[in-house]
């Protein structure tokens, strides 16, 4: 085969292999659009190259349009699916004005003014500078995690290829006036193997990032209650340890906080096992809303909750226990009878010393026992005292 048939195959064979692999996670994990705009995107790009190398019917000049106007929407689609994967917002304006604006020259300088070194340069110019904004829209993510930094790196070398790589080929072995041997030209190769490379390291870490979703969805699944949307016992338990270990480092205080629905098995006798869950999912939305984000709040029994709160003492755990008690009881459960009260008992501990979570789980359920047995919808705490050692006075000489 021919060296440069093979080199000009080679990216629209890459571009399409990787379209089709993303298609593929796509359908798969269709709660992830931006899998698809990368099958696009890649897929798009595909004939891009391909109409570089071959001439459609339509003519040189309409195929070049043509080869370019591929190439300019699958680099907006690419630019757009990296920076909505991370949960930023998608500049359209800005994607819109960098591609817009290299294609709209490049066309000036296909029809108006022809100039085939002034197209290059157009077109890579827009490129750089979506190249650019991506990296500007990764840059207050690129310490999340590996992906996001080697996306924000990958982003910079897209920059400098389509921006340095050009002006020093240009420059080197330009101005090229035609056509005629531009394909075995040093720009040609160089772009062809540096969108290769380019296109290879993206796509692989974009692979990663979306294995690395499935994993962490997997995590929450194995972790998270159906029912309440809490983090289920063993859930919490992993949460709390970490929480706990982090609050010694610092030397913060910590508090634990159980909550126990009341007469629960008696709600579920009179008014079945469904009005039982609405009771819990009701709980669980007022607890979530109490807790934010800054503690753990989990589902570690059948209606048993538990809230570890970093950066609380006893009293301010106690204040928490208070509101999300009075918060539940004084309003109805949808689903229930109307003035049928749900009410909870709360146990509350903060930590002492280098206490771990079991004894301090220990000390709020037994206090959250004290609440049930003094009538229920209360909240009780748990003092811990140092252990007194008696010490015998020194004999005094008389």
């Amino acid at each position: 085969m021919d060296t440069g048939l093979f080199i000009a195959l080679l990216n629209p064979t890459i571009a399409l292999a990787l379209g089709a692999a993303f298609l593929v996670l796509w359908f798969y994990q269709r709660h992830r659009p931006y899998l698809a705009v990368l099958a696009l995107s890649y897929c798009a790009s595909a004939p891009g190259f391909l109409f570089q190398y071959f001439t459609l019917p339509i003519g040189v000049v309409l195929t070049k349009l043509v080869s370019n106007i591929c190439f300019t929407i699958a680099a907006c689609c690419l630019s757009g699916a990296i920076i909505a994967r991370y949960g930023r917002k998608v500049p359209g304006v800005g994607i819109a004005v960098l591609a817009g604006g290299g294609l709209a020259a490049f066309a000036w300088f296909l029809f108006v003014t022809p100039d085939l070194t002034w197209r290059i340069l157009a077109m890579n110019f827009g490129f750089g500078g979506l190249s650019l904004l991506v990296a500007a829209e990764l840059r207050p993510v690129r310490n999340n995690g590996p992906t996001e930094k080697i996306l924000f790196v990958l982003s910079l070398l897209s920059s400098v290829n389509f921006f340095v790589r050009t002006l020093v080929v240009v420059i080197a072995h330009g101005p090229f006036a035609s056509y005629d041997g531009f394909y075995g030209s040093s720009y040609w190769t160089t772009a062809l193997l540096s969108h290769a490379l380019l296109s290879l390291l993206i796509a692989l870490c974009l692979f990663t990032a979306a294995a690395l979703d499935v994993m962490k969805a997997l995590k929450t699944e194995t972790h998270t209650d159906p029912l309440s949307g809490l983090l289920n016992r063993r859930g919490f338990e992993e949460r709390a340890a970490m929480l706990l270990q982090h609050c010694a480092m610092a030397k913060f205080p910590v508090a634990l906080v159980l909550a126990d629905l009341d007469h629960f098995k008696a709600l579920n006798d009179v008014h079945g096992h469904a009005a039982g869950d609405r009771a819990i999912a009701d709980f669980a939305a007022k607890l979530r809303s109490a807790t934010g984000a800054r503690g753990a709040a989990g589902r570690i029994g059948g209606e048993e909750f538990a809230v570890l709160l970093p950066l609380t003492d006893l009293a301010a755990a106690r204040l928490f226990a208070e509101a999300v008690r009075t918060l539940y009881s004084a309003g109805g459960v949808d689903g229930l009878p109307a003035g049928t009260k749900v009410t909870a008992s709360f146990g509350v501990a903060a930590r002492s010393g280098d206490e771990t979570l079991e004894p301090l789980l220990r000390r709020a359920d037994e206090a959250l026992y004290k609440a049930k047995k003094n009538g229920r919808d209360g909240v009780r705490v748990s003092y811990e005292r140092p252990e007194t050692m008696f010490v015998p006075e020194p004999l005094r000489a008389s």
